[in-house]
């Protein structure tokens, strides 16, 4: 294990030593209850963007908030898109520069959810920080802000140019923001060497990881009407074709007991695993046991073999069933037949796979299966949205950096893993750029992203700014090598 150069190792003491500050910088930005989904949070989210400016002046960096428009809410009121910050930190011309993406808009969250304490107060328990967006990602986002302050605090010159994308509507689908990323395509965005993204988790609890690889997603309304009205089952039972057996029966088309999709065609060009793929996966530090009963399953799929389970998470499709909507779902009994009915399902997609053929092949399929079922309903099957997957390769100068990086901070060789879930902005950022892109993430796995009792632990949260400081101080050093 190389030794860590001297100036971080100023730069590590004096994060240590900025602990109480970073955290309390953590409970202001958590304090803020920056809901982009919910219509009556989004003056919080833009609040939330202003805040943010100003701790980039504070560092020195100039800052634009872009105006991406307006958004018609499906009540009909058209409301304000919070503005994306776009920020530079250094011009020179001698340096790479590095653009830096996160967002700090956060999901729902209440007391009588089931949190254990109030969601957007920062509240600190045995070492943990718990609080809405605490992982996800304003935590993260503050320590690239941290890192960099490290630098400007010690009168280190910063060594790579820093270019800054933060949004705030990362969670209701980042409005706004691809049509910003092509207007801005020759300016803000045209001179960056790298692109980095702390917005994900490592894999376990206890080991570092790189990401590589993101599924995308395909998501489908399948529609069935059977009635003008919701009827009565005592009077119109067993009368007419039921909308939900319809349904039920469409649905028994798509995976088989195994959880293979045996939609035909659907896995033709999903790319072929190779030799050092495979050998990717055998050193990867997960335990099957400890996922399980994370999960509270009895058991797993595929033999609870561990590679044959992260492939199926990462590098494979899949397919999810995730409600029906216009079924009685409310406690209690109602004797009723939906007139109509919406089931709802999404296929996690992979390298090389298209949304266009995947929507072609779900919904070939889905009218093949009807027409055998000689229905009398009606059927309507729609894409409602899709991201492509994305993939990019782990040997160039970008996870040079960032090994190297996690070495100075952890000792160990991160894991390089892939994500089951989709982020979509990592691959039109590096369309736009035409450059690489890497995920570093500093959260763990159990942080319990978009769930109650959201947290980051201390020890990543200040560790995490290491790294990131550290990642800044080697990509300089890898550049143009």
């Amino acid at each position: 294990m190389s030794a860590v150069p001297e100036v971080l190792e100023k730069i590590f003491r004096h994060i240590d030593s900025s602990r109480d500050k970073f955290i309390q910088n953590l409970k202001e930005a958590v304090a803020v209850p920056s809901v982009s989904s919910i219509p009556d949070r989004r003056d919080d989210c833009i609040a939330m963007m202003k805040w943010a400016s100003v701790q980039i002046r504070k560092l020195g960096g100039s800052v634009e908030l872009c105006d991406v428009g307006t958004q018609k809410l499906d009540d009909g009121r058209v409301m304000k898109i919070p503005p994306v910050l776009l920020g530079t930190l250094g011009d020179d011309k001698k340096k790479p520069t590095v653009c830096i993406y996160g967002h700090l808009d956060v999901q729902p969250a209440a007391k009588e959810d089931g949190w254990d304490s109030q969601p957007f107060v920062l509240t600190q328990v045995d070492g943990k920080l718990f609080g809405r967006g605490s992982s996800d990602d304003k935590g993260p986002v503050l320590a690239w802000l941290h890192a960099i302050e490290s630098y400007r605090a010690l009168g280190e010159e910063l060594p790579v140019n820093v270019k800054l994308c933060f949004e705030g509507m990362e969670e209701s689908g980042s409005e706004g923001l691809e049509d910003l990323l092509q207007e801005r395509k020759y300016q803000f965005f045209s001179n960056i060497d790298y692109v980095c993204i702390s917005d994900n988790y490592w894999l376990g609890s206890t080991k570092p990881c790189l990401t590589y690889g993101l599924r995308g997603v395909c998501y489908f309304f399948v529609e069935v009407t059977c009635a003008t009205r919701d009827l009565h089952s005592g009077l119109y039972g067993g009368v007419i074709n039921e909308g939900m057996t319809d349904l039920f029966y469409l649905f028994n088309t798509l995976l088989d007991k195994d959880g293979n999709i045996i939609i035909p065609h659907i896995s033709d060009d999903v790319l072929p695993v190779t030799d050092d793929e495979l050998k990717r996966y055998k050193d990867i530090d997960f335990r099957v046991n400890e996922y399980k009963e994370e999960i509270g399953a009895d058991q797993l799929l595929h033999r609870e073999d561990k590679t044959a389970i992260l492939m199926k998470r990462w590098r494979f499709p899949s397919l999810s069933i995730h409600g029906i909507e216009g079924a009685y779902s409310d406690p209690g009994s109602k004797t009723v037949i939906p007139r109509r009915v919406t089931g709802k399902f999404s296929i996690r997609i992979v390298p090389n796979q298209d949304p266009q053929k995947i929507e072609q092949c779900v919904t070939q399929h889905l009218n093949n299966m009807w027409k055998l079922r000689q229905s009398a309903n009606k059927l309507k099957v729609t894409m409602t949205h899709a991201a492509k997957p994305w993939l990019t390769d782990v040997e160039g100068p970008n996870f040079i950096a960032a090994r190297k990086a996690t070495k100075h901070v952890y000792k160990v060789e991160p894991d390089l893993t892939r994500e089951g879930g989709s982020i979509p902005v990592t691959l039109a950022l590096q369309e736009i750029t035409g450059k690489s892109v890497i995920l570093i993430p500093i959260g763990a796995g159990d942080d319990g992203a978009h769930s109650q009792n959201e947290k980051i632990n201390v020890l990543n949260y200040i560790q995490g700014t290491k790294l990131l400081a550290a990642y800044l101080y080697e990509i300089a050093q890898v550049h143009g090598k």
